[in-house]
């Protein structure tokens, strides 16, 4: 029998984006067909599979139980075949897009990512920033590095860095309240951001149960990178990840007032497709931002 025959390559295409965006029409929209031409495509392939894929219900559709088990092995076989033909046409590594959190991005990753295009010069790096987790399914991106608990449905994941946090302030902000000598002084000073969770796991694991950050003004910078930048200009008290900061530490920016770390149990982590974990690129990018940072050395394991 013909592999045509035997695979309905179109109809699982289509199948493959009706699965992934939740809708017939939005497939259509994206492969440039007609509601009717999809329905029909998905019509072919379940009767080829012999079981329904789809639940229909008016304006929604939902995978059925063996539509479930079908979608992420056909996501996976059409991006395992994408890496074979860009492989084949020598593309594979011409480009790697990384997508970080703006603080990683900055206080990490632009002061190392030299290194990786000195001994990568055949892959040409893109960053861009944003906190939010993005279907890397669906955006341009062949990675990911956010703060998390590392499960993400069809992604693999590994640990880079702990986060802990501790508040930071400049020592000149600090002298005009004669210094920093117990958790408690810190709230004579402007908190930054203070309706962050950090500063309230903070206190408490300080002994400091009743730190009043509600009545405080509430600003949200968008990044922990912003907020230390303001710290550094004697705006305030921000809670910060002290691995990040130690040049504003040794030039007398910024001070750790005092030893007590917390964490809220999520951590830096890089995360790509399960089905692209071969490609180049990724496990050469991988494998060399693992060998900068040696998780394995700091007592992070998975």
């Amino acid at each position: 029998m013909k592999m045509s025959k035997q695979f309905p390559l179109n109809a699982l295409r289509v199948f493959e984006a009706a699965a992934r965006l939740g809708s017939f029409t939005r497939a259509g929209e994206e492969l440039g067909m007609t509601q009717t031409a999809v329905s029909y495509q998905i019509k072919l392939i379940e009767e080829n599979v012999g079981e329904p894929l789809f639940l229909r219900r008016p304006r929604q559709i939902t995978l059925t139980e063996v539509g479930q088990r079908l979608a992420p092995r056909v996501t996976e076989a059409f991006e395992m075949l994408q890496e074979a033909v860009l492989s084949a046409r020598g593309d594979v590594d011409s480009a790697l897009l990384i997508s970080s959190t703006a603080t990683f991005a900055s206080q990490w990753l632009a002061r190392n990512i030299g290194s990786f295009q000195l001994a990568h010069p055949n892959i040409a790096v893109r960053l861009t920033t944003s906190d939010k987790i993005i279907d890397l399914a669906t955006e341009a991106a062949d990675l990911a590095i956010r703060s998390g608990v590392g499960v993400w449905p069809g992604l693999d994941s590994h640990p880079l860095m702990r986060i802990e946090f501790t508040p930071m302030l400049s020592p000149a902000l600090a002298e005009t309240i004669g210094g920093i000598h117990e958790p408690r002084d810190l709230l004579k000073l402007r908190i930054i951001d203070a309706a962050d969770p950090w500063w309230r796991l903070w206190f408490e694991a300080a002994g400091v149960s009743d730190p009043d950050l509600e009545g405080r003004p509430t600003s949200r910078l968008g990044a922990q990178t912003f907020e230390a930048r303001a710290a550094v200009a004697g705006q305030g008290v921000a809670i910060l990840t002290p691995e990040f900061y130690t040049d504003d530490v040794a030039l007398g920016r910024l001070y750790q007032p005092f030893e007590l770390r917390c964490s809220d149990g999520h951590d830096y982590w890089l995360a790509y497709p399960h089905a692209r974990r071969n490609t180049p690129k990724i496990r050469t990018f991988r494998d060399w931002i693992l060998g900068e940072l040696d998780p394995d050395a700091n007592g992070f394991s998975k």
